[in-house]
Formats: structure tokens, sequence, C-alpha cells
């Protein structure tokens, strides 16, 4: 998150303040609070709060216009939260989950489940390629599961028979997975390849950046529909759908 410390000043100055006053205030030191207002410093999260609040204005004032796409998604989530005018009990309250949970998100110590995103989407009023913003590709989602689940890149890894480089340069987006990759990495994670082709985003974005096999597959619109079916069955349906598959042929 880029802040404007020409915005910063221009606030300060419009409200009145000197700089030791808007330190005073704010409880941050004036030659720290001089320098972001020079652009020399980068101030976190916490001292954009501390700003923002003694000046009397919304985070979103302060950060510069275009810098979104360098916002995390837990920084992005609060700012559309306070946006809407919602503070921490409002949002949780309507999504179901606890106050803890969702200041936890916020500050991205945890990356929720994707039914989680989806509902603080829709209570936001926005999209969850717009929260997620470049978490949309094939190698964020990875990243995000994979912490999800609470494994390093190296178990991950051990765990598909795969070697922790290659997935590290997948979730940094350097390398494209085939088909077999994904299938061992997606075993692993207990999830479908349909996740990373979600609703939620261009999917002829994420296909881009498969490998022409798996590309050529998923761009076929019968396994597109099939594939959109499957998300949404449970673990038992999706074994009896498998199942019934290995009868069927077997019997023809």
């Amino acid at each position: 998150m880029r802040v404007c410390g020409k915005r910063i000043r221009e606030l300060r100055e419009g409200r009145g303040y000197s700089l030791h006053d808007l330190a005073e205030r704010s409880g941050v030191s004036v030659s720290y609070l001089s320098e972001i207002e020079r652009g020399a410093k980068r101030p976190s999260l916490k001292i954009i709060d501390k700003i923002a609040e003694a000046l009397n204005t919304s985070k979103g004032q302060l950060v510069e216009a275009g810098s979104q796409q360098g916002v995390k998604p837990g920084e992005r989530i609060r700012l559309l939260r306070e946006k809407n005018g919602k503070n921490l009990s409002d949002l949780a309250e309507e999504i179901g989950i606890s106050v803890s949970y969702l200041s936890e998100i916020e500050r991205g110590n945890v990356y929720p489940a994707v039914d989680t995103l989806k509902k603080i989407a829709n209570a936001l009023g926005t999209s969850v390629k717009t929260i997620m913003d470049e978490g949309s590709s094939l190698g964020n989602r990875l990243r995000q599961t994979r912490e999800e689940r609470g494994l390093t890149q190296a178990q991950l890894a051990e765990a598909a028979g795969v070697s922790a480089g290659l997935i590290g340069q997948i979730e940094k987006g350097k390398v494209h997975p085939s088909l077999k990759t994904l299938e061992k990495i997606g075993k692993v994670l207990d999830i479908s390849p349909c996740y990373f082709i979600s609703e939620d985003v261009d999917i002829k974005q994420i296909l881009n950046q498969l490998c022409p096999d798996l590309r050529k597959l998923l761009l076929d619109p019968k396994v597109q529909s099939v594939l959109r079916l499957i998300c949404n069955c449970t673990e038992e349906e999706l074994k009896f759908i498998l199942n019934f598959i290995q009868l069927y042929k077997r019997s023809h």
C-alpha cells in the first residue's frame, strides 16, 4: 500500500495542524511523520490507522491513486469495510464468523476459506476477484490454499512427490504446471483442479498460464460444464460419480 505523503500534508495543513500537532495526536514522532510526508518512509498499516484517526479521515484518503494493486487482500477488505461504513462486529455478524477471526483476516495473519471469502465479498458489495486482485492467479491460489492447510512449500512438495523449487516457481507464476503435477498437488490439498478455474476468475486468463495439454482440455466446453457441476459436490458424491463412471466403462 503506497501512502501519499503529499495528501497527508494537505489534510494536515487544511486542518490547521503543524507537524508537531499531528505527531502528538497520532502518537508518531515528528521526524518519522516528516519522512512519511516527504515520501521517504513507507508506514505500516498500524501507523496509517493512527494518522487517519488523527486527521479524522479514512485510510483510503491517504492511499495514492492507483496503488490498490499493491494492497494485500486483508488490507483491501478493511478498506472496503470502512468505505461501507461497517465496523468489525457488523461485518462479522453479517457473514457469520467471529470478530477475532475477521480481525486476523484483515491483518493478514490468516487466509479465509473460499466460502468465507465469497460471503465477505457479497457483504461488501464486491467480487472475490476484486478483493484478491493478484491473488486470482494460479500461483497465488496455490499459495493461499497451501497456507490455509498449514503446509510449507517443502511439505507440500514432499507429499506431492515434486521438488520444493517447483512449488515455489509455480506460486511465483514462473512455471506452467502440467496436468499430472496439478493432480498430485490437488490430491495433497484435497481439492479438485477445478478450484483453479473458479467462477470468480476469468477462465481464459487462468488457462493462458497453463501448459498446452491442460489448456486444451480445460477449454473444452463439455469439460468446463462437468467441472462446474462437480465443484460443489461433497467427497461422498464425488466417490459415487467416479465409481459410477468406472462401472459404466467396465460394462461397455
